[in-house]
């Protein structure tokens, strides 16, 4: 969970504001938590707390209504109609938010269920389904050593049909100056981000390199290489200097909820 918030905080500042360079400094106080972050602790408020995936996103969203980057018009709509129904939408919100799926669920039938209801609630298209339950299964398959990373993406293929970019391409979006904001594009490219490092602040410094929607794609990389690779401890500690107390009160739950499991 924290390796999406932490992708979502360093990628903010290289959507709109500036071009990434390389070796560029983590954290800058033009960084910020995006919707990525909100919507991804609101899933993990839903499954800890036995809350409504509709219901703990409507009301995360409309705590912060505002905001680094704001939110997708469709989703934004959404979130603030009166009777917020599901949308046939693919775009990348329904992978970036899934992370604690993959953690807090222990069968993987149960994870690509969860991942699916957490995603349909707003993004009832099958490729926003199945981009949330592409990345929610691969964190289960890594934490869990059902897969190793070199198995990866065989795996993609085989179980979800992303193809994955190649190795040459992993600048693509960048280079083109378009922004990839569907499951389809965003989702396999973000796996090869994380296929293309070592540990968790290269697949970091992968996915806002590849630019295009760095602070979505970091989050969903980074929310992949959590699952295999430590974080290390002075990047969790200047994440946290920008979350709030609501948030961070979330966080915590999720990992203590973590350590009973693997404990008790």
């Amino acid at each position: 969970m924290l390796g999406a918030i932490i992708g979502d905080i360093v990628g903010s500042r290289f959507e709109f504001d500036e071009k990434p360079t390389e070796g560029f400094e983590l954290f800058t106080a033009n960084c910020n938590y995006t919707d990525d972050t909100i919507c991804t602790v609101a899933i993990a408020d839903a499954i800890l707390n036995h809350r409504d995936y509709r219901e703990a996103l409507i009301d995360w969203c409309r705590r912060y209504p505002n905001p680094k980057g704001g939110y997708g018009g469709m989703f934004r709509q959404w979130v603030f109609s009166q009777n917020p129904l599901p949308q046939s939408s693919y775009g990348n919100g329904s992978a970036m938010r899934v992370s604690a799926v993959g953690w807090l669920f222990n069968d993987y039938h149960e994870v690509l269920s969860q991942a699916k209801q957490s995603a349909e609630v707003s993004h009832c298209h099958s490729e926003g389904v199945k981009g949330a339950q592409c990345v929610a299964a691969l964190i289960y398959w890594l934490r869990t050593v059902r897969l190793i990373k070199d198995d990866v993406e065989n795996a993609v293929r085989k179980n979800f049909g992303y193809e994955l970019p190649p190795l040459r391409d992993i600048n693509k979006i960048g280079a083109e100056g378009h922004f990839d904001s569907t499951c389809q594009e965003t989702v396999p490219y973000a796996i090869r981000c994380f296929l293309d490092a070592e540990n968790f602040e290269q697949t970091l410094r992968n996915a806002v390199m590849a630019q295009g929607d760095t602070d979505t794609k970091a989050a969903i990389a980074c929310s992949i290489a959590e699952a295999t690779y430590e974080i290390p401890e002075d990047i969790v500690d200047r994440a946290f200097d920008y979350l709030p107390l609501d948030m961070v009160t979330i966080i915590e739950q999720f990992y203590n909820q973590l350590w009973n499991d693997v404990t008790v």
